[in-house]
């Protein structure tokens, strides 16, 4: 048996683009006939291994929203789900995003809905993207959903990637911090031993002293090691849970400077998010659902409960939103604004491109704080332990004095 790729129409005049296994070319035209379409085209698999130059790693946003811009190209031009998964199984550079959408594409060709099949990977998935394409699927506009998906993950991504560079300083400067510390424990201060033998060490020398002698033992350092793999390990636990998950949440929008930056990340979030779900049509009490899930903050997650409770009973989302005090002054006001003049879903979109703005002038601000911050941090620990290793020699010279 071969394989043969084809392009075939559909009924209504649709372009569809699949494979099939056949013994020869007229058999494959058969079976595509079969299938109740017409083929324009037929052309035996070359074979090649689908894994080949494809890159086995974790799937980022970047992924999804490439993967959602070639789904809307394709749908767009009026190729087939099926047709389209097809091909976006075979080019797929990410091999566990093609796999994922290879089963994708078994599950939409046994008749599972597209939204269905998509939300069997709802750990690669976005909560968002598998609702949206359920929205798309009913309202039968999958490739606007799909364009306004990906422009959506493209914006999303940005935000991730300036979380990620603001953070960068800090742990690299962290991570020098310890290793300096580390190497005058272990070997500056072991070397000043030698000279104050038979001497009385003040205070600071004996205390630096002994936990230099801590970090020579095998023993404690073992034990070290294992403490901080352990203590890892339960604050992974402890954020799955129902209590961690709120402290947790509680402590990041409250942290100093930091706190401030989380609020701006929650309200350009939310309302990026609370804008694509209105323009594809979303009731407002339904996108306040899907939202809620995309914020990863459970004290905000429970304030839009609230909300969404108050608009059943017929008050407005920003008058909901202000008895909950969750969000800036300006995003409520903003979002009065577009509920007097009925256009709540632009509005919103404007409010997330404001806070997008605000984020790097803040992560800007922060950083130029922080980095002196962390150099006189380290300058103060190197400094005590030179001082301890020093009032020695000051003592010996007041004695001989």
């Amino acid at each position: 048996m071969n394989s043969y790729s084809y392009k075939a129409k559909t009924p209504g005049g649709n372009m569809s683009i699949g494979t099939v296994n056949a013994s020869d070319r007229n058999t494959a035209a058969v079976i595509i006939k079969k299938r109740g379409l017409y083929p324009v085209e037929i052309k035996e698999s070359s074979g090649f291994d689908k894994n080949k130059n494809r890159k086995n790693k974790k799937v980022s946003l970047k992924d999804i929203s490439v993967f959602c811009k070639q789904f809307h190209t394709m749908i767009d031009a009026g190729v087939t789900v099926i047709g389209s998964l097809d091909m976006l199984r075979r080019q797929t550079e990410n091999s566990k995003l093609a796999d994922v959408i290879e089963k994708i594409y078994d599950s939409v060709q046994k008749g599972v809905s597209l939204s269905e099949a998509v939300k069997k990977h709802d750990d690669v998935f976005p909560s968002i993207v598998i609702s949206m394409m359920e929205i798309g699927e009913i309202s039968g506009n999958l490739d606007v959903v799909l364009d306004r998906l990906a422009l959506y993950i493209e914006k999303e991504n940005k935000i991730k990637q300036k979380i990620k560079t603001a953070t960068i300083y800090p742990k690299v400067i962290g991570i020098i911090a310890i290793a300096v510390v580390m190497l005058m424990l272990t070997f500056v201060v072991p070397s000043f031993m030698g000279m104050f033998q038979g001497s009385q060490l003040p205070l600071p020398t004996r205390i630096i002293v002994n936990i230099s002698n801590l970090f020579k033992n095998i023993f404690f350092i073992s034990g070290l090691v294992i403490s901080i793999i352990v203590l890892v390990k339960l604050f992974k636990w402890f954020k799955k849970t129902i209590r961690g998950k709120y402290l947790i949440s509680k402590v990041m929008l409250n942290i100093p400077l930091v706190g401030k930056n989380v609020q701006k990340i929650i309200a350009s979030r939310f309302s990026r998010s609370l804008s694509l779900l209105l323009k594809t049509g979303v009731p407002i009490i339904q996108a306040l659902e899907v939202v809620s899930n995309l914020l990863d903050n459970v004290i905000v997650a429970d304030g839009l409960a609230r909300a969404k409770d108050e608009i059943k009973r017929g008050i407005d989302l920003a008058e909901s939103l202000a008895a909950v005090n969750i969000f800036p002054v300006m995003v409520i006001h903003m979002i009065s604004i577009g509920e007097e003049a009925g256009s709540l879903d632009s509005v919103v979109e404007k409010v997330a491109d404001f806070y997008d703005d605000e984020l790097d002038s803040s992560i800007s601000r922060l950083l130029s704080m922080l980095e002196p911050l962390m150099i006189v941090m380290i300058a103060l620990v190197v400094g005590a332990i030179v001082i301890a290793m020093v009032l020695p020699i000051f003592s010996m010279y007041q004695q001989i004095g």
